[in-house]
């Protein structure tokens, strides 16, 4: 029998059972549909990362505090380890050579209030360097000074969102507004940034100075009883200085924490490629565990195709018998089961692309708390769900094709 013989009568086969075949396309068109939509999500996380690190100042250095008994990525989690930087590690840092300037940050989760509107932003503590080497703009007002810092003032500067949320159209700066209870006033409003990290927009922030965060807001000790600081951003000057940058800052913090020799460092210091990797990597196990998660669908769809076509087998034995009467090989009865099984699952797997393309395009207009979530459709994720559509198809077809195909044509024909 020829191969076009065989998808025509399984196509005929299917057509028989519309409704049949709908239902069992239907796990198929979920799957598939998941898979694209969730891994597109994931991919969309990626893309935003990477253009919200563009965005950031170019080439900075980052340090942080490090456990040195975690292993990994563990190490650097707050919840994992000591603080151990403070201002003062930011001052020595402050005199390398080609280090341009830097910005020791805090940063916590706090509502900030003005009259009956709120915003939930990120609260940062910073230094005036922070406007220079995270590249931000001042839309009105001044930013935070040394001054500021000096005196523990009770001023901030608000992202462009938070300030849009507070305060819509009117004039922010001069305004008084309350984080914790404590009343600051706003003496500045950030240019709109974009990005995002996490579901948190880039101006959904606001910036205090670092002494007033430290004494009035959220305060956190080193093992010495010192004002501790979260991350130091350094800016160098330029790119081929970086690594002799980093070689001074290891060697002055080593000495400043009083570290002997062979101790392991309790701080880490990375670029900005080196932070863009690590996120990268977090978000590409996290776009693995969706689609693995959305997978599920996708195996649920093949026992529904396989328990059809077992159902199908058993409806069909007779002409199964008369088939094998009039000439029919194993071999033309085993590919005419396993073309209906593929078939299923690739019109499936069809219909789930343009559902799970939709879908994506569909989420991608979706707007939350002033982002826009992202899903990036790419061919490679259409590619692999098709392939392991079609793939679970005649996996999940060939017990049925092979039992229709062992059929003895006397017993076949016997059958009622």
């Amino acid at each position: 029998m020829k191969f076009v013989d065989s998808i025509t009568i399984a196509i005929r086969s299917l057509f028989a059972n519309k409704l049949r075949s709908s239902l069992t396309m239907l796990g198929i068109i979920i799957g598939v549909g998941a898979v694209i939509t969730l891994m597109s999500v994931g991919r969309g996380a990626q893309e935003t990362i990477t253009a919200t690190f563009q965005e950031l100042g170019t080439n900075v250095v980052y340090v942080q505090p490090r456990n040195p008994d975690a292993p990994g990525l563990v190490g650097l989690s707050p919840a994992f380890n000591t603080p151990t930087l403070t201002i003062a590690d930011a001052e020595a840092i402050a005199d390398v050579r080609s280090v341009l300037g830097t910005a020791p940050t805090n940063e916590n989760f706090a509502e900030v209030t003005y009259g009956e509107d709120s915003s939930v932003a990120v609260i940062h503590g910073s230094t005036p360097g922070y406007l220079r080497i995270l590249s931000h703009t001042i839309a009105s007002g001044e930013f935070i000074s040394d001054r500021n810092v000096a005196t523990r003032d009770e001023v901030i500067v608000l992202g462009a969102k938070v300030a849009k949320d507070l305060f819509s159209d009117k004039e922010a700066v001069g305004q008084k507004v309350r984080i914790k209870g404590k009343q600051f006033t706003v003496i500045g409003v950030l240019n709109p940034k974009g990005g995002a990290f996490f579901g948190f927009s880039m101006d959904d922030i606001v910036i205090v100075p670092i002494t007033t965060y430290q004494t009035r807001l959220f305060a956190q000790k080193t093992a010495t009883g010192e004002d501790a600081v979260q991350s130091i951003s350094v800016q160098v000057a330029s790119s081929d200085a970086i690594e002799d940058v980093k070689e001074e800052i290891e060697r002055i913090l080593r000495r400043r924490h009083r570290l002997a020799e062979g101790e392991e460092n309790n701080f880490a210091i990375f670029t900005q490629e080196q932070a863009l990797g690590v996120f990268q990597q977090i978000t590409g196990i996290f776009t693995l565990f969706l689609g693995a998660l959305a997978s599920i669908s996708l195996v649920v769809g093949g026992i529904g195709i396989m328990n059809i076509m077992l159902v199908s087998v058993t409806e069909r034995t007779r002409e199964i018998g008369i088939r094998k009467a009039v000439g029919a090989k194993r071999r033309d009865i085993l590919l005419q089961f396993l073309l209906e099984a593929a078939t299923l699952s690739f019109v499936g797997g069809g219909i789930g692309i343009i559902g799970g393309w939709l879908l994506a395009k569909l989420i991608s207009q979706i707007e939350a708390s002033g982002i826009t979530l992202n899903a990036v459709v790419s061919p490679d994720i259409v590619i692999l769900a098709v392939s392991v559509s079609i793939g679970i198809g005649l996996i999940s077809g060939i017990y049925p094709a092979m039992r229709a195909a062992r059929l003895n044509p006397i017993d076949a024909l016997r059958y009622e």
